[in-house]
């Protein structure tokens, strides 16, 4: 696999280059005639970042740097106790930062604020806590309502044992957003709009569009995204040239990763910078067209070099095991050397709930880590393979069977007493063994099919053990 690899790193450095080279000269080419549009993306998008990192990204590191403070989880630990301090560090905190701090409690079922007011968390009527609570998500962005509409970070908090102590939160007002906005807008001429996952307007420089009340205005309202077809609206619209109040506009769309936002830029554009952007557009998802053709062949060339020597290893992926057909090659060999030999099928129990219970990815994590065990504890002249599912197979050359039932129960033993770790869940997994043996050189088939027999009599009895089926003489 190292050779696939360096292979893999070396075609990856030339698809890079290869794409700087293009990208370079179609710089070179078309610079004259997008010099002025590029100048103007650059003055959309650097104060569009700023604004994000100013207006956003500001309100979210402060209150994750306060979330990790001693003094607030202190606080919090005792509410009713410190109710006190609590509204003291809250104002002190406003004062600071110029924003509306607050903390919802689990233990006292309160929510303290900035401006020294409590709101009892009743289920039924403070729903945005109970909704946010029960999701696995430590942080959220959210609008909500507080004394007029706000943009909210809300954070979870724990205790040194891991136990849920309530809601650490920072709260703006839109208006202060509005504000800001409306001085980028008259600078650059620039509309923007800021949706969230559902593509609900969340922020935005129109002051139409902003939440009234608890409602929210969606992307799929407004009338210039109404007259797109089907498919752009599904698709990315970054680039996109459409009519907006009668005139042409470009969009430029963002992602902004900690909120699942995106931001939309739109800029009006005058007839003569339309066609420039237009042939520059066209440009560029040509060249994107051929990198991504270029790319696609690079990786089904990969993919199939990688599948090609897999054939010549013989090995199976996931486990990194011999698979089926490697063990029935290995298992000939055994037999023309005329080796006497114990075979032992593995069934790991009750599988088939994990993939149900905990999804698929937790069942190739317990594979793999099954097989990793397995394979750490057999002897070196012991051979694991893959046999398929949740089934591994075993031979132990020059072995008796009451030999192999031992060191198999030994397996057993360590395979019940291993705790699998996936992500954030831990699960216990036992193994059913069947043993058979051969003393002299028989089919596989045959073999197999007393090894089994034996299985199926360890499931039967209960699964977790170790059973043995010796082949009738002939």
């Amino acid at each position: 696999m190292n050779i696939f690899r360096t292979l893999h790193r070396s075609i990856l450095i030339l698809f890079a280059v290869v794409v700087v080279s293009i990208v370079t000269l179609v710089h070179i080419s078309v610079s004259k005639i997008v010099a002025e549009q590029s100048r103007a993306q650059q003055q959309s998008h650097s104060p569009a970042m700023q604004l994000i990192i100013q207006q956003l990204m500001q309100p979210l590191h402060i209150s994750q740097t306060l979330a990790k403070a001693k003094e607030l989880k202190d606080l919090m630990l005792n509410p009713v106790e410190n109710e006190e301090q609590i509204f003291v560090t809250l104002k002190r905190l406003n004062q600071e930062f110029s924003l509306n701090f607050f903390i919802a409690s689990e233990i006292s079922r309160v929510q303290y604020d900035s401006e020294g007011k409590k709101i009892e968390l009743n289920e039924g009527k403070v729903d945005w806590y109970f909704r946010y609570k029960s999701q696995p998500e430590n942080a959220m962005a959210d609008i909500g309502q507080w004394q007029n509409p706000q943009f909210y970070i809300d954070l979870k908090i724990y205790d040194d044992e891991d136990n849920f102590l309530g809601v650490f939160g920072v709260g703006k007002s839109l208006n202060a957003f509005t504000q800001v906005f409306n001085e980028y807008k008259k600078t650059y001429g620039y509309d923007f709009i800021f949706v969230d996952q559902n593509k609900d307007i969340t922020l935005t420089s129109d002051p139409e569009l902003l939440i009234k009340g608890v409602t929210f205005k969606n992307l799929a309202d407004l009338p210039w995204f109404q007259n797109l077809n089907p498919e752009q609206q599904q698709a990315s619209l970054n680039n996109l040239l459409l009519q907006i109040n009668g005139q042409e506009a470009l969009i430029a769309e963002l992602n902004i990763q900690p909120f699942d936002w995106t931001l939309y830029i739109i800029t009006p554009l005058q007839s003569r910078q339309t066609e420039i952007s237009r042939g520059f557009i066209i440009s560029v998802v040509t060249l994107l067209a051929v990198i991504f053709g270029l790319f696609l062949l690079i990786y089904n060339l990969l993919y199939y070099f990688k599948k090609d020597i897999q054939k010549i290893k013989q090995i199976d992926i996931l486990t990194e095991l011999p698979n089926r057909s490697n063990i029935t090659l290995k298992f000939e060999e055994l037999m023309y050397e005329k080796q006497s030999m114990s075979l032992v099928l593995i069934d790991l129990d009750n599988f088939k709930p994990i993939n149900e219970t905990h999804g698929r990815k937790a069942g190739d994590i317990v594979l793999r880590q099954v097989a990793q065990m397995l394979q750490t504890d057999i002897r070196e002249t012991d051979i694991l393979g893959r046999w398929g599912g949740e089934e591994f197979i075993l031979l132990m050359p020059n072995t008796g069977p009451h030999e192999a039932v031992e060191l198999c129960q030994e397996l057993c033993n360590k395979l019940g007493a291993m705790t699998i770790t996936t992500g954030t869940t831990s699960i216990q997994i036992t193994g059913s063994f069947g043993v058979s043996f051969t003393a002299s050189p028989r089919t596989m088939s045959e073999v197999i099919s007393a090894a089994d027999d034996a299985l199926f009599s360890a499931k039967r009895d209960g699964r977790n053990m170790v059973r043995m089926q010796l082949i009738d003489s002939d």
